[in-house]
């Protein structure tokens, strides 16, 4: 492999292209089983018909861990707002469309959503108490099965040249409440500064799934909670100033 064509570059893996072919190398202190939970993910994806990048194969660079999937050439939809402000509502609707179309499917070998929350939140920061209100919320919310994404942004979404959308990054893939979702999307957005396009994407998610925002809303605290277990102290501590809120405008 050819590895002189770098993409992207994030916390612990660096992205290449080679040729028709996009290469992720994890960091060497990478966890093994993340890296084949990943793969196995993305395998699973597959088999529902969602437009995503194939796995080719999981091989190891320079004693690094490293996933081969199909190179998609387009432009991210994060891209495409950039260069195109005027066109952001349309392209937070198109994101919300592609995002429906994943909660469309089914996929029972995924993990529980429920299960990985409850096992995050049990690792956060937080006390004892909030814990249990969080472990006692998480379990009061309806159960369901949806193919969800759990790090859906316009930056993991490519647009080929004919328009077709291909869905990146299948990491943090599982089943269960399309809502809860729903409320990691909207997170990202505040995460990005972006919170007019925060207000809007919730708006467009409520409206084309028929959703109550204030059922969204009721995930945000047991999203934000389980999610502060990792990234840099700046995000822990703007995800954990949501854990407390309980109403939302």
């Amino acid at each position: 492999m050819k590895l002189d064509r770098v993409i992207a570059v994030r916390n612990n893996k660096t992205i290449y292209r080679d040729g028709d072919v996009c290469v992720k190398v994890f960091n060497d202190d990478y966890s093994k089983a993340d890296v084949l939970n990943e793969a196995l993910n993305q395998a699973r994806i597959e088999e529902t018909g969602l437009n995503i990048p194939k796995v080719r194969e999981v091989t190891m660079v320079d004693g690094k861990w490293a996933i081969v999937s199909d190179y998609i050439k387009g432009k991210t939809l994060q891209q495409l707002m950039d260069e195109d402000a005027e066109k952001k509502n349309e392209y937070i609707g198109l994101l919300v469309d592609i995002q429906l179309g994943i909660h469309s499917k089914e996929c029972a070998l995924l993990n529980k959503l429920k299960d990985k929350m409850n096992r995050k939140i049990g690792m956060s920061e937080l006390d004892a108490t909030t814990r249990y209100d969080l472990h006692t919320r998480l379990e009061g919310m309806p159960k369901h099965k949806k193919v969800c994404h759990g790090d859906l942004n316009p930056s993991n979404i490519i647009i080929t040249e004919d328009g077709t959308p291909y869905i990146l990054d299948w990491a943090h893939a599982t089943q269960g409440n399309a809502s809860a979702d729903a409320a990691r999307t909207y997170l990202l957005f505040w995460l990005n500064g972006d919170i007019d396009g925060a207000k809007k994407y919730l708006d467009l998610f409520c409206q084309k799934s028929d959703t109550a925002k204030q059922y969204v809303q009721k995930w945000m605290p047991i999203v934000a909670a389980s999610q502060s277990v990792k990234g840099n102290e700046k995000e822990r501590e703007f995800l954990l100033s949501w854990v407390n809120v309980v109403d939302y405008e």
